[in-house]
């Protein structure tokens, strides 16, 4: 018993994980499948609506007109049978009682020659049997009873019917066994003369063929009804669904005062108020959100721009103090050091603020100048004394070319080296070349690497934010933490890209790529 149960629990503990891995249940795996070899346009909510009301539509025209079909059917019928019965017993009653308990074969034929006349219609005829005597009208041609009917009307004294189909056409086949009284009082008895009639029932079958015409045209008419009441529900939901849908695309694009008509008082046009109560609540928010990030930014400008004038009195003294650093004692030297180095950096980042600020503001102005890119690498090198530190691959001069402000590249290049020198390790290499993206496209690729550790994984996404410093170690370091922001803003401005990335065998690469004129790319594509 115990062996079985662990069988059971295993099989559970694989369904269980089935499940889990998103095997899903068989119906919820079908259902998906189906759905997924359904085309696009028909899986929206009109073609469902449609598909939903011609199925419930259909369903009911089929359910309604099988009902009926079967009651007109049974009502046609019956009254037909009650009618042909109620007829021939009459008849035989009528012959019964001028006919003897034991008749002559003569006597027979006369008897169902008068029921015959009695019951004469197109394609009518009766047959009486008493032991081994058959008699017929108006011909022999009678092969319609069954057994069973035979045998249902020796036993029983009412009269017996049955429907036989022969070779498509219907007929009512009627047995009716002729009983008399042997005295008051008794029970009838079986005389053991029968009387059959046969009836054809063509035209009880073309009023249930016409039936079924009926029915069938009443459907098609249903369902083209439904299809009509389908598209114009269709309509009158999917017409808010729409005005949503460009509602919410429009405060995608920044349209936040957006709104909805609200007509009604359905789920739909509750919607519509929910959105409408969302879209003034995000746009009171938003307004909210502008208006303290112009704050900022005017505190941030203001406060840089104020900042300036005591710096550049503050970075004048210094200068002097720094001249006359050797004639002082050691900690009067040390404290002027100190003062010097923050005064220094303060400056930097005030300057990066102020920069950062411009770029808010948009205000921001580019002065553009043709000029060699290789010869701007070698003057920000040299303008910093960097040339021993730093290895070259540049191309020859005049071969990229392009128009750029001369003073932001010199900022983006001078951040770049500057940053791989600080925080990479040596050799510092700066290579350029030109790349052709297309006929009419072509790029200056700058690459500025370093052989350190790297950009650890986790600081790759948020390395050009500001203010960010990939190390904890390093946030009272020279850097103000604006230094990449500041240069991948530069580098847009000029409708270049800028990308990081960690080399294979160690350290960093960052990767500035400017765009090219036409009149450069056929010389950048030499310089390969």
């Amino acid at each position: 018993m115990s062996g079985q149960r662990s069988v059971r629990a295993r099989k559970h503990v694989r369904k269980r994980e089935a499940v889990s891995a998103g095997q899903g249940p068989r119906p919820a795996r079908f259902y998906r499948a189906v759905l997924a070899k359904v085309p696009l346009p028909l899986r929206g909510l009109r073609s469902r609506l449609v598909v939903a009301f011609v199925l419930v539509a259909t369903a009911s025209a089929l359910s309604t007109g099988a009902v009926a079909f079967r009651e007109a059917r049974t009502g046609v019928l019956q009254q037909s049978q009650d009618s042909v019965i109620r007829q021939f017993r009459t008849s035989v009653d009528a012959v019964a009682v001028e006919t003897p308990v034991a008749p002559s074969l003569a006597r027979l034929q006369k008897a169902v020659n008068q029921v015959f006349q009695a019951n004469q219609s197109q394609g009518r005829r009766v047959l009486a049997t008493y032991g081994s005597l058959r008699a017929y009208a108006p011909s022999a041609d009678f092969d319609k009873l069954s057994p069973e009917l035979r045998r249902s009307v020796d036993t029983k004294r009412a009269a017996v019917f049955q429907r036989v189909n022969d070779d498509g056409h219907p007929w009512l086949v009627v047995g009716m066994p002729v009983t008399y009284n042997s005295g008051e009082g008794t029970e009838s008895k079986l005389s053991g003369l029968v009387m059959y009639l046969v009836v054809p029932q063509d035209t009880e079958q073309a009023y249930v063929e016409a039936m079924v015409s009926a029915i069938e045209h009443a459907t098609l008419v249903a369902l083209c009804l439904a299809v009509v009441l389908a598209l114009l529900a269709a309509s009158g939901v999917l017409r808010p669904v729409r005005a949503l849908r460009g509602a919410t695309r429009r405060m995608a694009e920044g349209h936040l005062g957006v709104r909805l008509a609200v007509n009604g008082s359905d789920e739909l046009a509750d919607l519509s108020r929910s959105f409408n109560h969302t879209a003034a609540a995000l746009e009171e928010s938003v307004a909210e959100l502008r208006r303290l990030e112009a704050q900022a930014r005017r505190f941030v400008a203001d406060v840089s721009h104020e900042l300036r004038t005591p710096l550049a009195a503050m970075s004048a003294v210094t200068d002097v103090l720094d001249e006359k650093a050797l004639r002082l004692d050691e900690e009067t030297s040390e404290a002027l050091q100190l003062i010097s180095e923050g005064t220094s950096r303060l400056s930097v980042l005030v300057n990066d603020l102020m920069e950062i600020s411009r770029f808010d503001a948009g205000a921001v102005e580019l002065n553009l100048d043709e000029i060699d890119l290789a010869e701007s690498v070698q003057s920000t090198l040299a303008s910093r004394g960097w040339q021993g530190r730093v290895e070259t691959r540049l191309p020859r001069p005049g071969v990229l070319r392009t128009r750029v402000d001369p003073r932001r590249l010199d900022v983006v290049m001078a951040n770049l080296i500057g940053n791989a020198l600080r925080h990479g390790a040596p050799p510092v290499r700066v290579s350029m070349g030109g790349r052709e993206e297309r006929a009419d496209v072509a790029w200056a690729v700058i690459e500025v690497t370093d052989s350190g550790l790297g950009i650890a994984e986790e600081a790759m996404p948020h390395i050009f934010e500001r203010f960010y410093k990939a190390s904890t170690a390093r946030t009272r370091s020279e850097s103000s933490g604006l230094g990449l922001a500041i240069t991948a803003e530069n580098v847009h401005l000029h409708g270049g890209r800028i990308s990081a990335a960690n080399l294979p065998g160690g350290g960093a690469a960052f990767t500035v790529e400017l765009p090219l004129h036409r009149d450069t790319a056929a010389a950048a594509g030499g310089a390969r």
